[in-house]
């Protein structure tokens, strides 16, 4: 199997557009934002704020690669299957978590407690798929930088419309969470939006044109549903 991709140099991983430098650049960034958390020095409300940094990155970041990454690792590997079903697995505890965290408020002593486990699986999970799932993707790819560009095209763009924040009891598998995922998405990141102070100007038309996404969506589906 192929080194770790923490021990390949850009030009192994295909280029900085590769799905395997750009994999390695946000686990990057949950590691510092997971330091920065746990390091103790900031104010309340800005550890508040990256604690949320870290929960939007990790549920857009998973997203991507549940819709298709490990898609393409199943279908290209022989034993795509069970290394997929095992960071799923972490996935889905991971979602567990973050849910539980949400609906408690930071003073409450049981969230130091969850944010701790949370990160641990978190942790895991990058070393799992930097350490085994990515080099056998890498693999299954004859290291060809063109084909892991294009991957890396397709993983940025779901990433960048990926619901933001924990939804347990959705699939953690095409088509159920990519369909899924459309209303999911609208809502969170709307969420995010008022999270951050009252939309003005641009951001409220963002808000008001993705609730009203949210609505027909919806609206569609049950009509559907009673047909």
């Amino acid at each position: 199997m192929s080194p770790s991709i923490t021990e390949q140099s850009i030009e192994q991983l295909g280029g900085d557009a590769s799905v395997l430098a750009r994999q390695r650049r946000d686990h990057g960034e949950l590691d510092r934002l997971m330091n920065l958390y746990t390091g103790g020095g900031q104010p309340a409300q800005e550890r508040q704020q990256t604690l949320e940094h870290i929960v939007q990155l990790t549920f857009s970041h998973a997203f991507a690669e549940e819709t298709v990454l490990w898609p393409a690792l199943r279908r290209l590997a022989d034993d795509g299957e069970e290394l997929t079903s095992r960071v799923e697995r972490e996935h889905q505890e991971i979602n567990n978590l973050v849910a539980d965290i949400e609906r408690t408020r930071p003073a409450d002593p049981r969230r130091d407690e969850l944010v701790d486990r949370a990160f641990a699986l978190i942790r895991q999970d990058i070393q799992d798929e930097e350490d085994v799932l990515l080099p056998r993707l890498q693999e299954a790819l004859h290291h060809d930088p063109a084909r892991l560009r294009r991957l890396g095209t397709t993983w940025e763009t779901v990433r960048r419309t990926a619901p933001t924040h924990p939804h347990p009891s959705v699939s953690r598998r095409p088509p159920r969470n990519a369909v899924a995922g459309i209303p999911l998405s609208a809502f969170d990141r709307a969420r995010d939006l008022f999270r951050g102070g009252a939309p003005t100007g641009g951001g409220r038309r963002l808000v008001m044109i993705t609730a009203a996404l949210v609505t027909a969506w919806w609206a569609v589906r049950r009509a559907r549903a009673h047909h």
